[in-house]
């Protein structure tokens, strides 16, 4: 089989959805962006489009299918949202009630699907600028951690910013921050630096979601918005159901990352 860091979107899209490919997707399809996923009733695709409006670094848009078409148009045309994602995760009420590999089963007439840029779109511009990815570097998903930075609310959504965390060396933090700020699309440019505990994180070590990766000496943490932002406020507003992609666990586009920068 051809490597999977050689193929394409379409070709990666179609081992997935074979049941071929199950892991996370950072570093795969180099080049390509990658979307997280939030599934909602058409009764509060209203209100989380609203949501996304108020909260562009959290929530930057890529996609929203029509109501009912699993099938994207813009982001990865001919992608199927039921079955092209590695791991899904359904919640019910505010509660995870299951993981899955397809959604088939569970897709409705009046659904809607929101695809949210990624931050694994800026890391080929990271590591071609030599800055590390810890989290490539040892093939771990990349830790996220749900801070207590209050996201702007809109209709019945509302909850905390979920963020990202890449360690590196001091005097890499400018030129992270520099590369990052040009990919607003994506995240944008780191939203702290340091001290985790101003962003309520009381044990760097433990990630809400994803893998803790280690901080070596001379390290700074850096932490970016994250699009796993919509399972927080999921959690936090309790909609009757939602289904969001597992972290780390993306959609892979036919977006160029360079589509979503500014250069």
């Amino acid at each position: 089989m051809q490597p999977l860091n050689t193929q394409s979107p379409e070709q990666l899209r179609q081992l997935i959805r074979a049941g071929q490919f199950n892991g996370p997707t950072a570093g795969l399809a180099a080049g390509f962006a990658q979307a997280n996923l939030l599934i909602v009733k058409q009764a509060q695709a209203y209100d989380f489009l609203l949501f996304c409006q108020r909260n562009p670094q959290a929530c930057p848009l890529l996609d929203v299918t029509d109501v009912g078409s699993a099938i994207s148009q813009y982001a990865a045309p001919g992608a199927d949202i039921r079955s092209d994602l590695p791991l899904y995760r359904l919640y019910r009420h505010g509660e995870l009630c299951e993981e899955v590999s397809d959604i088939s089963a569970h897709w409705q007439d009046d659904m809607v699907a929101f695809l949210i840029g990624c931050s694994f779109s800026f890391e080929s511009a990271l590591l071609a600028n030599d800055v590390p990815v810890r989290h490539i570097e040892d093939n771990h998903n990349v830790p996220m951690y749900i801070s207590n930075r209050q996201c702007r609310p809109a209709g019945q959504f509302s909850g905390p910013m979920v963020v990202s965390m890449r360690p590196m060396p001091a005097d890499k933090v400018v030129r992270a921050t520099q590369v990052t700020s040009r990919f607003p699309g994506v995240h944008g440019a780191p939203v702290h630096i340091g001290d985790p505990a101003a962003l309520g994180i009381t044990d760097i070590n433990k990630p809400d979601f994803g893998c803790a990766s280690h901080i070596r000496e001379g390290e700074v943490p850096v932490f970016w918005a994250c699009g796993v932002t919509p399972q927080a406020v999921a959690m936090h507003s309790k909609p009757e159901l939602a289904i969001t992609h597992a972290p780390g666990h993306m959609l892979i586009c036919d977006l160029r990352n360079e589509q979503l920068g500014v250069f």
